[in-house]
């Protein structure tokens, strides 16, 4: 019965050691922990990248950058902006995210669905810890959103994607 006992916690252990890590990270916003795979996005994102933003025509707009950057915001409204962005770009920019290579369509798709799921986790969180929303954060959301608007869909959708380096810096920063 020993030996057996032995045996499982030796077979445990080498599993253990010889299973890949699944490189997600725990980040916090506001009251909400999410976990997340952060390295598949950046590599699915890095893949595409350039094709993405040699698309990117105009260069006089942002959609996520200065003056109206998401770096700035207190702890508090963190929970907030990250639940609208979530929302922004599985709702408005991946619907509008098609090109003509189906290698980049798949990607795009990729970090839609790890996108889909991280809204659905923390959606969860928010239904218990609600988030609440200061004003700061709704004026810089509203600023993006006319941001976006100032394009046409396609455009916009594509232009955030090419952006989606600076909403992940500030994911992994923020926490």
């Amino acid at each position: 019965m020993k030996i057996s006992c032995l045996f499982f916690c030796l077979l445990s252990m080498c599993w253990l050691y010889l299973t890949p890590t699944t490189g997600n990270k725990i980040l916090q916003f506001g009251p909400c922990t999410i976990s997340m795979n952060v390295n598949e996005i950046r590599a699915s994102f890095r893949a595409i990248k350039a094709t993405i933003q040699a698309k990117d025509a105009i260069r006089t707009i942002s959609i996520l950058s200065y003056p109206y950057s998401l770096h700035n915001f207190n702890s508090a409204d963190r929970c907030c902006i990250i639940h609208h962005l979530l929302r922004f770009y599985v709702d408005k920019v991946f619907k509008h995210c098609e090109t003509e290579d189906s290698h980049v369509n798949r990607k795009i798709s990729s970090i839609a669905n790890s996108f889909l799921s991280i809204k659905k986790k923390f959606r969860k969180c928010n239904e218990q810890n609600a988030c609440n929303c200061g004003e700061e954060a709704i004026e810089k959301y509203k600023q993006i959103l006319t941001n976006y608007g100032q394009l046409n869909i396609a455009s916009a959708a594509m232009k955030s994607l090419g952006e989606l380096d600076i909403l992940l810096d500030w994911m992994e920063k923020a926490h």
